[in-house]
């Protein structure tokens, strides 16, 4: 019996074992010979220990060199033609534009693209304008389903008729293992730890955080301890965060830069508060979906796809987006508030278990491949 053959193409394997690992496990025990495409960031041996397939993906995942994109897409292209995919599951912005206009060129009639968060892409300078139309173009494959995780992301691609509605699908984010991330209660001792885990760019909030943590400083200088989790991009840009900013601050026992960390379950489970206040157009943040998951109280932003992981009031706080003075003041709320604060966790933990269950997310993903097979 022939089985269908699925490539998923993620932008580095570290993305794809935090967000998409389990969809692929889960596909290639219902029977579809599973490839993965991704940059090796020296994690592809894990993937194939899960029993999965992994080839090299040859993408600069940041930027816009002409010269680097078609080569991206040359090298798509003669890989669909050589692998004959029978579905290809783009995830990321640059993997949709050049994996659907690849697939498009060699006929690849199945193809779904998850969007998960628009990012900077649809910006306003003459690149920002021209991408939507060009999204449009590689689009127009014969068997398209595209993944959103927000209500905004879907209007913006209805707006600029990259998808018709019929094509359209709703996954509430990437989902979790709610048995991996159990609720755990709030540590009973030490410091009130404040946590905060992305990429070190401006538009993820860290300079909010920065002056929020300012403004608090006089007050509570020895009772929190801000931890911001995540490692720098590597190039320098002007919406790059540099190590020096965030060494700069001057006291390490009351905010410290914890650089990259692969133990971020267990910096959770000993933080008290989860703070976000991103404006980056998120697709649905899985550092907050984390946050709900084991029981802690989210103050995030009123921005896309952040204000879907919080309901205001009851799991945590929404803030207006690059408001300082709003992340301080609902910082002291929960801070001075130790019943409300473990009330939101518990609160939090419920949120989780009603919209992000990986189990659902893996049938939803299940489903549309099948969807394929009566077309």
């Amino acid at each position: 019996m022939m089985h269908s053959k699925l490539f998923i193409l993620v932008n580095n394997d570290t993305f794809f074992l935090s967000h998409r690992k389990d969809v692929a496990v889960a596909a290639q025990k219902a029977g579809y010979d599973v490839t993965v495409v991704t940059k090796n960031n020296g994690k592809h041996e894990v993937i194939k220990h899960l029993g999965l397939r992994v080839l090299e993906l040859k993408m600069n995942p940041t930027g816009m060199n002409p010269i680097q994109d078609i080569k991206t897409v040359w090298f798509l292209y003669r890989l669909f033609c050589k692998e004959k995919p029978d579905i290809v599951h783009l995830v990321g912005p640059k993997i949709n534009l050049w994996g659907s206009l690849a697939a498009r060129m060699a006929g690849i009639k199945n193809v779904v693209s998850a969007v998960s968060g628009l990012g900077v892409v649809f910006g306003n300078n003459g690149i920002g304008r021209i991408i939507p139309y060009a999204f449009r173009f590689s689009n127009n494959v014969k068997n398209l389903r595209v993944i959103f995780q927000n209500e905004e992301d879907k209007a913006t691609y209805l707006k600029y008729k990259i998808v018709k509605e019929d094509q359209c699908r709703y996954i509430k984010g990437s989902g979790i293992d709610l048995n991996d991330f159990a609720y755990t209660p709030e540590p009973k001792e030490g410091r009130i730890k404040i946590m905060f885990t992305a990429r070190m760019i401006k538009e993820k909030g860290i300079e909010v955080i920065l002056d929020a943590a300012r403004m608090l400083y006089d007050e509570y200088k020895d009772k929190l301890l801000f931890e911001l989790c995540g490692g720098l991009t590597g190039r320098k840009r002007s919406n790059y965060v540099s190590a020096d900013v965030l060494n700069s601050f001057g006291d390490p026992n009351y905010l410290k830069w914890l650089g990259m960390r692969d133990d971020v379950h267990e910096l959770l489970n000993d933080s008290h508060i989860f703070v976000f206040p991103s404006y980056y157009n998120e697709g649905l943040p899985k550092s907050c979906i984390e946050a709900n998951a084991v029981g802690r109280p989210i103050i995030t932003t009123n921005s896309v796809g952040c204000k879907d992981t919080v309901i205001d009031g009851y799991n945590g706080f929404l803030i207006p987006v690059r408001d300082a003075k709003a992340l301080a003041e609902k910082l002291r709320i929960l801070i001075d508030d130790k019943e409300l604060r473990q009330q939101m966790g518990r609160n939090a933990r419920k949120y989780a278990e009603e919209n992000f269950s990986i189990e659902d997310v893996i049938k939803r993903h299940l489903d549309i491949y099948a969807e394929f097979k009566s077309l």
